[in-house]
């Protein structure tokens, strides 16, 4: 553990920790700086009531093109209109534009974003034939805002420009601003670096702008709300009646809870905090429905009455409000992009789970950024063992403001130290592992004491095997046979290598399709004396890594000969001619989860990985193996080297846990080995650590304390694999030193943000899946505890997984109408549903 820092270095913590007290000075408007969707309010005459429409960037056919599409909210006999590049509505071609605003009968889209020249674009909605005419075209706007009859945005220059703009008020045309507000009448805009609020134009808004430093302004047809950066609190100024209206209420609510978006429209205040469920006031009018209430939200605007969202559950868009068809929330469109996709490298804080398709790129290209400055939790209930409850429970009670705090101001020290460590981890590893095979893929292997004694106790084990005569389920197969199939151990029947030796790929004569993996032949005659010092090092190396290969097959010869599971690679037979190591397997077409996951190209992903439900069924297949070697097989077996590269895929994408090499039976060591190993002060050699570096349960390495819940460790490393996409030990964006996949997720997995680490190769789940792959990781989360006891059994895991995976496939089934009974309590102790 890294020794405290020195009293100078606290006083820098500490300066760093007052400056993420003001995370909204991130964030530049109410809810993308360039919003993907807009509320327009279109009259017919000057008394009636007007319609409103929601409007959204909507996918077409392909899912990464876009079109504009509008939608009527509050009248259930208007068509839906698409507005493309061309002219008026009706037109369906894909839009090159990625930012919407809206106002009193117009509709205006700018973009591309990615064009070093940026349009902008105008539709008349009170003229459906009338063609779109351009307003603008020039250097990219970073930020727009539609309101009354007008839009404004900032260029270039960082200076506000509005478009139409019908008041008298001038803009200040010295000022640069970093965010910009258009109401009704009237525009305000945030100064760069002060964040002082500076409005313009006519009524009493312009005249009444607040005082201090604040952030994420909006505005509505008679106010405008920003978040004071001193107070947290939501302030809101305007017309009097507008305000005392719309105003949070009781007078100190939004003091101390983080807020992440705003919307304003007319005496209606829309707040999404810092968990990203939404509030608005006055309540009696504007409050979401109870079926939207608990939901979180990615996106939000409000127009009149109106307030529409983008769920985060799934990217479509809901709108609620008076005169609403349906009386409360209305699901507009299914799917709509959430907010403006951007180079993935460009987002400081990461993405959006599952931005990634809707933008047309898998991981690493274009995605909706996500905001910094700002820890918003899973909804979603998710299980936690009983010796971690309290742990995450005390962290829960924290404030939305404190988990801004943390994240922000302490979250990278906290990284930066967390993969030092791991660098100086692997760097003693690495160190202790000199002279092993190259091939073993970063596996630790058990080490002979002094290369010795290892080759005798082989030798007898596997004498007492064969002793024992012939197998029912297991075949001795000889050398000819496996030579004439693999065409002489050809190269060109080779599938792969690992610690053990060659794989190769090979039919028999009955038609069986198998693997077989041949250990390197061990160099029989060499008088070690004979050679120099160097000399001698290297022949120890290979008689060391030699017995290794002979104790892996002996102990997976033994142990698959006695086990038999639809979960585990089933061993066929053996072959022990001479100096000969050979184990025949049945053949797993698919290959590994560790070569779907990492190095095969996607898109398309392979089938057990391209949908949430589908990874968690490969979990729990997975799962249920391990169970059976943990609590059925007699004596029970820990396998020592649970990994991705060692499950296997079959014809049917089964999962089936395979390499027993480095496994042990809980009472496999001879009594005469534990005597002669505690009378030399040291373990025996077949109990000495063994697995791969960055699945070794951490208890285990340091304290060689080996229990079942080594393997608990290793399959939770595993399922944050599934989770986040993201390789065991890799570079992670903005640092070049490896990481582990556990520092990495877990912290956010525990603050409640699942759907920060998702892999963003796939769509955001649905909101059933949400929380069924929430609830799973949790589970990942428990099990890589550091100390054993606080993890769940194999046991507890299946029947969690089991549980999620009943609950994706309850959603299908009732098309989402399902209540998934998902809670924290499923991994106290109890394994039932």
């Amino acid at each position: 553990m890294s020794p405290p820092p020195p009293p100078r270095h606290l006083h820098l913590l500490s300066i760093l920790a007052l400056l993420a007290l003001f995370p909204p000075l991130l964030l530049a408007s109410s809810s993308f700086p360039l919003p993907t969707i807009a509320i327009a309010a279109v009259s017919s005459t000057a008394t009636a009531s007007p319609d409103h429409l929601a409007c959204a960037l909507v996918p077409c056919g392909n899912g990464t093109d876009y079109q504009i599409s509008c939608a009527s909210v509050t009248n259930s006999s208007a068509e839906p209109q698409n507005y493309s590049y061309g002219g008026g509505g009706g037109g369906g071609e894909s839009s090159p534009f990625s930012a919407l605003v809206a106002g009193d009968g117009y509709l205006c889209s700018a973009g591309p974003t990615s064009s070093p020249a940026m349009a902008m674009r105008w539709w008349d909605l009170r003229d459906s034939d009338a063609p779109s005419k351009r307003v603008y075209r020039g250097d990219a706007l970073s930020a727009v805002s539609g309101g009354g009859a007008y839009v404004c945005g900032i260029a270039g220059d960082e200076r506000i420009r509005c478009w139409r703009w019908p008041s008298s008020g001038t803009v200040p045309q010295r000022v640069r601003f970093s965010a910009v507000a258009a109401g009704g009448g009237f525009a305000c805009g945030l100064v760069k670096g002060s964040g002082e609020v500076r409005c313009f134009g006519d009524g009493d808004t312009a005249g009444r702008a607040p005082k201090g430093p604040h952030a994420m302004l909006a505005a509505g047809e008679r106010h405008a709300c920003a978040v004071s950066v001193e107070s947290g609190e939501v302030f809101c100024w305007g017309e009097a009646a507008a305000v005392a209206a719309s105003s949070p209420r009781p007078a100190g609510v939004a003091a101390g809870r983080a807020v992440s978006s705003l919307a304003v429209g007319d005496a209606v205040t829309c707040v999404l905090w810092g968990n990203w469920t939404v509030a608005c006031w006055p309540p009696e009018e504007a409050a979401p429905p109870r079926a939207v209430a608990a939901q979180q939200f990615v996106a939000l605007e409000a127009k009149g009455k109106v307030v529409c969202g983008v769920l985060m559950s799934d990217y479509s868009l809901v709108c609620w409000g008076p005169g609403v068809v349906g009386g409360g929330a209305r699901k507009v469109f299914d799917r709509v992009l959430p907010g403006p996709c951007a180079p993935w490298a460009s987002c400081a804080c990461g993405v959006w789970s599952g931005s990634g398709p809707l933008c047309g790129g898998g991981a690493g290209g274009p995605a909706v950024c996500y905001p910094c400055g700002y820890s918003p939790p899973m909804k979603a209930l998710a299980p936690t063992s009983s010796a971690s409850s309290s742990h995450s429970g005390g962290k829960r009670r924290l404030s939305d403001l404190a988990i801004a705090l943390i994240s922000a101001g302490i979250g990278s020290g906290v990284l930066a130290a967390v993969a030092a460590v791991a660098a100086v981890y692997c760097l003693r590893r690495r160190g202790r592992s000199d002279g092993r095979s190259q091939d073993s893929g970063r596996r630790i292997h058990a080490e002979p004491n002094g290369g010795g004694p290892v080759a005798p106790r082989v030798e007898r084990r596997l004498s007492a095997l064969l002793s024992k005569g012939p197998n029912t389920t297991v075949e001795q197969f000889p050398l000819v046979a496996l030579r004439a199939a693999t065409g002489g151990f050809s190269p060109s029947h080779r599938i792969g290598s690992g610690g053990f030796g060659t794989v190769y790929r090979a039919s028999l004569p009955d038609g069986r399709e198998v693997a077989i993996k041949r250990a390197e032949r061990r160099v029989r005659g060499r008088d070690p004396g004979a050679a120099s010092s160097s000399s001698s090092a290297a022949a120890a190396a290979r008689r060391a890594a030699s017995d290794d290969r002979e104790a892996a097959f002996v102990s997976e010869l033994a142990l698959l000969s006695r086990v038999n599971h639809k979960n585990l690679v089933r061993l066929l037979g053996f072959c022990a001619d001479g100096g000969e190591r050979i184990l025949v397997y049945e053949f797993m077409p698919n290959g590994t989860l560790h070569d779907h996951l990492h190095k095969l190209p996607s898109p398309p992903l392979s089938p057990p990985l391209a949908s949430w439900p589908a990874r968690l069924r490969l979990a729990l297949g997975a799962a249920r193996g391990i169970e059976y070697m943990h609590t059925y097989a007699v004596p029970p077996i820990i396998h020592r080297d649970i990994k991705s590269p060692n499950i296997l895929l079959d014809a049917s994408w089964t999962a089936k846990v395979s390499d027993f090499g480095l496994s042990l039976l809980n009472v496999n060591a001879d009594a005469d080995d534990v005597i002669n190993a505690a009378a030399a002060d040291e373990p025996p050699a077949s109990l000495m650590t063994a697995g791969t570096v960055g699945y070794m349960d951490p208890e285990y390495y340091r304290l060689q304390h080996l229990t079942d819940k080594s393997d608990v460790y290793s399959f939770g490393v595993v399922l944050l694999e599934l989770l986040s996409g993201c390789k065991v030990i890799q570079r992670f964006e903005g640092s070049g030193t490896p990481k582990n996949v556990v520092d990495v997720t877990v912290p956010h997995i525990e603050a409640d943000r699942v759907h920060r680490v998702l892999d963003a190769r796939l769509p955001l789940p649905t909101p059933g899946e949400m929380e069924a792959v929430a609830y799973v990781g949790y589970l990942a989360a428990d099990c890589v505890r550091p100390a054993g006891r606080d993890r769940p059994t194999m046991s507890e895991v299946v029947g969690v997984l089991e549980r999620a995976v009943a609950a994706c496939e309850e959603e299908d089934v009732e098309g989402g109408g399902g209540e998934a009974a998902l809670s924290r309590s499923c991994t106290d102790g109890s394994t039932t549903a």
